[in-house]
């Protein structure tokens, strides 16, 4: 199964490097609407757009909106950024209702978790490929689109951890203090993940020091370590021949922790400053291998759903089980009050500015 996981994503890498050959949609279009400019240099784009290495392929500011939207069919620095997720969304949501279709569509509570750890997923690729498609616009578009990249981002880790705890959390596991309170300190986590990296954005500007790192990678690192803990016990105490989900487990995690050194470190472009401004620059192979890591935890999570689905409500109850879900539109919600209240001091910001 991993083997298919990983020549799908392959299949859909090759795609996105032939973007470049796809004939100019833009020169299709109606005459009347706006077309975007052609890309500029770093050095006519303002500090907060330029990113470290990246030297060419970048919008230039204040278009009509619809050139951004536009900008699609558009070779600059941020196409792979978007059409990462654009198209990974719609793999990942045919792999769910396929595995979905093979058990029958089952509409009992059991599967309420697998549903919310879907739409979470389906929720952070919208709002980062919203966030990278339109940030260009403004300085205070920039800061809106990422504050709702944050929220996506959040809702995700919330909705990974309730398939971990429902579907592959051992008894054991469940009996220490991390599994006691593990619903309750992943959706906090998720909370203040929103938090620190809405106060990042908004309170430091480039060159970004290093409290800014920090106060985006504490409360999000602390997030992820707890809610792949379940899994993570699974994987040192059960056979990985017992149960081939684990496998799938393991190799989510190491392209999550793969992708996370490709987000913290400017590489390759670093050791080939303009060679990587359009194709094949650290952020870019951050979305692909998070892309990765969502399709394996969908096809792991679907195994130990049908694994453990008869047993799911008596092991639970269905109170926990509604409790949990319930928690996750409260969580969106909370992050959202994040995210607009972030908006807001950031639009008194840029006024005094």
């Amino acid at each position: 199964m991993s083997g298919l996981v990983i020549q799908r994503l392959t299949t859909f890498t090759v795609s996105v490097k032939q973007f470049g050959r796809v004939p100019n949609i833009l020169n299709r279009l109606p005459s009347s609407l706006p077309s975007p400019s052609p890309t500029v240099s770093a050095s006519q784009v303002p500090r907060l757009f330029r990113e470290p290495y990246i030297l060419t392929g970048y919008r230039p500011l204040h278009q009509n909106w619809y050139c951004y939207l536009l900008s699609l069919f558009q070779k600059h620095n941020e196409s792979i950024n978007v059409w990462s997720h654009l198209l990974a969304a719609p793999l990942l949501l045919l792999r769910w209702w396929s595995h979905f279709g093979a058990l029958g569509y089952p509409s009992d509570i059991s599967a309420l978790p697998l549903c919310l750890f879907i739409a979470s997923a389906l929720t952070c690729y919208f709002c980062s490929s919203m966030a990278h498609l339109f940030q260009s616009h403004s300085e205070q578009a920039h800061y809106y689109v990422f504050f709702m990249d944050y929220v996506g981002v959040a809702v995700y880790q919330y909705g990974c951890a309730l398939g971990h705890y429902f579907y592959t959390s051992a008894p054991g596991w469940r009996a220490t203090i991390f599994g006691q309170y593990f619903l309750h300190g992943t959706a906090f986590l998720g909370l203040m993940s929103s938090v620190g990296c809405c106060v990042a954005k908004s309170r430091y500007r480039k060159p970004y020091p290093l409290q800014r790192k920090i106060c985006q990678l504490i409360p999000s690192s602390q997030a992820y370590f707890l809610g792949i803990s379940p899994v993570v016990h699974r994987l040192l105490t059960v056979s990985w021949g017992e149960e081939p989900s684990l496998k799938l487990h393991a190799l989510q995690i190491v392209c999550f922790l793969c992708s996370a050194v490709f987000f913290s470190c400017p590489i390759p472009e670093r050791f080939f400053p303009g060679k990587c401004d359009i194709f094949c620059h650290g952020h870019q192979i951050f979305h692909i291998l998070l892309s990765l890591t969502t399709l394996c935890q969908l096809e792991a999570l679907f195994q130990d759903f049908t694994r453990n689905r008869e047993n799911i409500v008596d092991i639970f109850g269905e109170n926990q089980i509604w409790w949990a879900c319930v928690s996750f539109p409260v969580l969106a919600v909370l992050c959202l009050l994040v995210a607009f209240v972030s908006m807001k001091y950031m639009h008194k910001k840029l006024k005094q500015d």
